[in-house]
């Protein structure tokens, strides 16, 4: 059985994990993914990882089809992906609208649970934010940092601490059963990423990613893309 490697931001986890059977039931080829911090996607694409498409930042994705690693002429955008603030489910919703709201909730936390702060694009990100609101030195020793925002969400659904908080892309919440999410980052904190996917330059067989690329952007997945926080 034909097998298509996907090296993809942790971004599109949940959607890619939703169309998986019905890509190998429209064309009797497994899928082989990997997700992670768009940083780590991009050096295990480099370091030689088998790949056939790869789903990253659109700036990721134009850098790669102009260097020859990836057919840029045909990459799809999923769309845009903006960042928020989670709790565990059934936990009450701090206010985190205003910097000034944010910053007491983040004060307030026993645990900051949130991605890479040097790999991935919501981690960096919140890592900056915090500077910006003065509280990364003192919340330091709160950290709760994961490889991806994936992981960083499974670990906030389960530990044990009263009053923990986490913060990475909405599509990442809502796929994690056990969180909940609270509301978006501040307007003057806003980070709303915009995912592509393409066919890698040497993917093995070139059609079979494209057909891939057309299932996760195509306008029939729209709906599914929107439910799980995806924008146009």
């Amino acid at each position: 059985m034909t097998t298509l490697n996907l090296l993809s931001a942790g971004a599109a986890l949940g959607l890619v994990k939703a169309l998986q059977d019905r890509f190998t039931a429209e064309t009797g080829a497994t899928l082989n993914a990997r997700f992670g911090a768009v940083g780590a996607m991009r050096e295990a694409f480099f370091a030689g990882e088998p790949c056939d498409v790869i789903l990253l930042t659109e700036a990721m994705i134009v850098a790669l089809g102009e260097g020859g690693h990836a057919d840029a002429a045909a990459r799809a955008p999923l769309g845009r992906v903006r960042t928020g603030v989670a709790v565990r489910a059934g936990h009450p919703h701090p206010r985190v609208d205003t910097p000034e709201a944010l910053r007491a909730a983040l004060r307030a936390a026993d645990g900051l649970y949130f991605p890479d702060p040097e790999k991935a694009t919501a981690g960096i990100h919140f890592a900056n934010v915090m500077r910006q609101l003065g509280v990364h030195d003192t919340l330091a020793p709160r950290f709760k940092a994961s490889p991806n925002g994936a992981t960083a969400m499974r670990e906030l659904a389960a530990c044990a601490s009263p009053n923990p908080i986490g913060c990475t892309q909405v599509t990442e919440i809502r796929y994690t059963p056990g969180v909940e999410l609270v509301g978006l980052l501040p307007p003057q904190f806003e980070l709303a990423t915009l995912y592509t996917a393409a066919p890698a330059a040497k993917a093995a067989d070139r059609a079979l990613a494209a057909r891939f690329v057309a299932l996760l952007t195509g306008a029939d997945t729209k709906a599914l893309r929107a439910q799980g926080g995806f924008e146009d």
